[in-house]
């Protein structure tokens, strides 16, 4: 019955997901959430984990909880749920793709789309930094995620003043990483 669950659960989130990962993000807490696999805190975990490993986020969430219910076969089968649409799609596009894109109403439901998936990456990350960023225990607020979020917003948006590119994401991943280290170790 989990195989079957994990299989349809993650068949939705590949057959869904527009915008990349991060606007698959609230598609898949809807689906992980709603099937039980994990709790909320865990699957922000498992989102800051997928983000700094290698490899698409969607790809190794599936991943993750398809192992953390069914074992190795329930990775397996999680896995290829999420991947499936998206590499059939890709086929068919490929077969159709001069005639599809010269099409007026394709455009136009592209062009309608990138609005939308702004706003839903835009969300994403406004309701991680809250979930994140403002953190209160036993009654108490705690402040340092709220300055290292802070610190390192300013970071990353400080750099696209000064530099052209700004920092990269690899060396704001690797910043946040030894900032996390230094604040929480002591």
């Amino acid at each position: 019955m989990i195989h079957l669950e994990l299989l349809i659960g993650f068949l939705k989130v590949g057959c869904f997901a527009f915008g990349g990962a991060y606007g698959a993000i609230p598609l898949i807490r809807d689906v992980v959430l709603s099937y039980g696999w994990l709790n909320d805190e865990m699957l922000t975990y498992m989102i800051a984990v997928s983000e700094s490993t290698p490899g698409p986020i969607m790809v190794n969430l599936a991943t993750y909880v398809g192992n953390s219910q069914a074992g190795l076969l329930g990775s397996v089968i999680a896995t290829l749920a999420v991947v499936l649409p998206s590499f059939i799609i890709i086929l068919l596009v490929t077969a159709l793709l001069k005639a599809v894109l010269k099409n007026p109403f394709v455009q136009a439901i592209l062009r309608g789309l990138k609005p939308c998936m702004i706003g839903i990456i835009l969300a994403t990350g406004v309701y991680m930094i809250i979930r994140n960023g403002i953190v209160i225990r036993d009654g108490v607020f705690l402040i340092r995620p709220l300055i290292l979020t802070l610190v390192l917003g300013a970071i990353y948006f400080g750099s696209r003043k000064i530099r052209k590119g700004g920092i990269s994401p690899i060396a704001l991943i690797c910043l946040s990483a030894f900032a996390g280290i230094v604040s929480y170790a002591f």
